[in-house]
């Protein structure tokens, strides 16, 4: 096995959720507002954004790689997405590479007429589907799962563009909060068990689907309420200038099983969840912890930044002190500089700095929101030793990672996920250069995050990368050898 020192690649040890979506119908300041929105979700997605309007006569589409403020803060960029209604995407890749090519929305001139579509999530048949589409004679020009929607919308047999996207997500399997635009409709989707969450707000009487909540309050948005799973909800522009919205369930009704991470890392801490505050929960997650795995110390120290609402709820349960004892640097990026051998050995300290004072001398807790490869948590212990600390205890506040996730967050292999690579709990603390380590357990965050333990014959949320417990079929997976790319592409682009 490698030991972390010689695996400096500490951005390859967290876990990345592919993309956020926003959407807007009816407004004058459409292109802007969902920039605006985009801004507020990009910790969803920090590779690519793009966006598409309409202005009645055609569609504008802008996408460029990187962050959101990079581009479309610039007025001569939203002059070229003019019109009354607009949607917009920020993309972590799951499934393709980074290239403009896979940068959504996605765009295609259909026999109903134009569509731009963006989705979160990962669909577990794409790869799939997207063969047999070959196979009858499709023509791909991107390498995202994304695209197949769009086929299956060209070949369907409906007459209106919203049956034929009812027709086309009927098809896949996986998990998606998905956003289409049409010459009069703004259409949000939620797959059947809502894995991925999907919002619906109002500015000015105008309807806006979000990712996240957070998106509507930074455009003085009021929440109207969440898409619910396996819902299809059509807004349309009437022919007097009024919107309509009709909800559509075109599928078997089934129990909502919203992604935990989306509480433990994903969601912005000031967003609302399934009706749920994400603060709230991840707070009382170390509440749970402190109950769970209590530790003599004299200092309570959050990772920054997902630790902390979590640190927050342990130091109260515990009544140990919290104390922002790592300062992170916020401005330093991956493309920050050549990652070289010897950059690279500076570590976390790229983007952590200890904060000596209130180390040096003290037992101190470290509380992380989870542990995926364990290299990061190996470069703070030894950033905390060094600082002077006399203990270093580590308190995580979500389960162990034991699978991967196919449904729009990448995970390393399973071979590569710490709890695989160490036989007990010592080990992996050995590992990681602690005094003690503790997980938090599945009821303990379960509790936190819907007030009741886990049911095993019907569970409440999705939580496979914990569990083993997948929420739909993998037809994917199932179906390739281990040795065979998850993505068929003979095209390799520069850059």
């Amino acid at each position: 096995m490698t030991h972390p020192s010689d695996d400096f690649n500490l951005d390859d040890d967290t876990l990345h959720e592919e993309c956020g979506v926003f959407g807007i119908l009816g407004h004058p300041d459409a292109g802007a507002l969902t920039a605006l929105g985009l801004h507020a979700l990009q910790h969803r997605g920090q590779e690519a954004a793009g966006i598409v309007s309409f202005d009645g006569r055609q569609f504008h589409s802008e996408r460029q790689l990187g962050l959101v403020g990079d581009h479309f803060t610039d007025p001569a960029t939203l002059k070229r997405i003019p019109g009354n209604m607009a949607m917009g995407h920020v993309r972590y890749s799951t499934t393709g590479e980074t290239i403009l090519r896979n940068v959504q929305p996605l765009f295609a001139e259909l026999e109903v007429g134009g569509i731009a579509i963006a989705h979160n999530g990962n669909l577990t048949n794409g790869l799939t589907l997207r063969r047999r589409l070959i196979a009858q004679g499709a023509i791909c020009q991107s390498t995202s799962d994304t695209e197949v929607i769009l086929h299956l919308i060209a070949r369907s047999q409906r007459t209106s563009s919203s049956d034929r996207f009812v027709d086309a997500i009927g098809a896949v399997e996986g998990a998606y909060a998905m956003v289409a635009m049409t010459r009069t409709k703004l259409i949000g989707a939620r797959d059947p068990n809502g894995i991925r969450p999907l919002v619906l707000g109002d500015l000015d009487g105008k309807p806006i689907f979000a990712s996240e909540t957070c998106a509507l309050d930074i455009i003085g948005a009021k929440f109207v309420r969440d898409v619910e799973n396996g819902e299809v909800v059509v807004c349309e522009i009437q022919p007097d200038g009024s919107v309509s919205i009709e909800s559509l369930k075109p599928f078997p009704p089934r129990r909502e099983r919203v992604c935990l991470f989306e509480y433990v890392y994903f969601a912005r801490p000031d967003s609302v969840v399934a009706g749920r505050s994400v603060y709230s929960a991840r707070k009382r997650m170390g509440l749970n912890l402190a109950k769970e795995a209590p530790v003599e110390a004299d200092v309570v120290v959050p990772v920054p930044d997902g630790g902390t609402p979590a640190a927050i709820g342990y130091a109260q349960q515990s009544g140990i002190p919290f104390e922002l004892g790592i300062i992170r640097n916020h401005y330093v990026g991956r493309t920050f500089i050549e990652p070289t051998q010897s950059i690279r050995a500076f570590g976390v300290k790229l983007k952590h700095s200890a904060n000596r004072a209130e180390i040096a001398g003290k037992r101190v807790v470290l509380i992380d929101d989870s542990i995926v490869r364990g290299t990061t948590s190996v470069k703070i212990v030894q950033m905390m030793r060094e600082a002077g600390a006399t203990e270093v205890h580590i308190r995580v506040a979500s389960p162990m990672i034991y699978h991967s996730d196919y449904y729009g967050i990448d995970t390393p292999d399973p071979e590569k996920l710490l709890a695989n690579q160490h036989d007990d709990l010592e080990s992996m603390c050995k590992f990681i250069g602690a005094d003690s380590l503790a997980f938090l357990s599945i009821d303990g965050l379960y509790q936190a995050v819907g007030g009741e333990k886990r049911n095993a014959q019907a569970p409440q949320f999705t939580d496979h990368y914990f569990t083993g417990d997948y929420p739909t079929q993998l037809t994917d997976l199932n179906g390739r050898a281990k040795n065979e790319p998850k993505q068929i592409s003979l095209l390799k682009e520069a850059g």
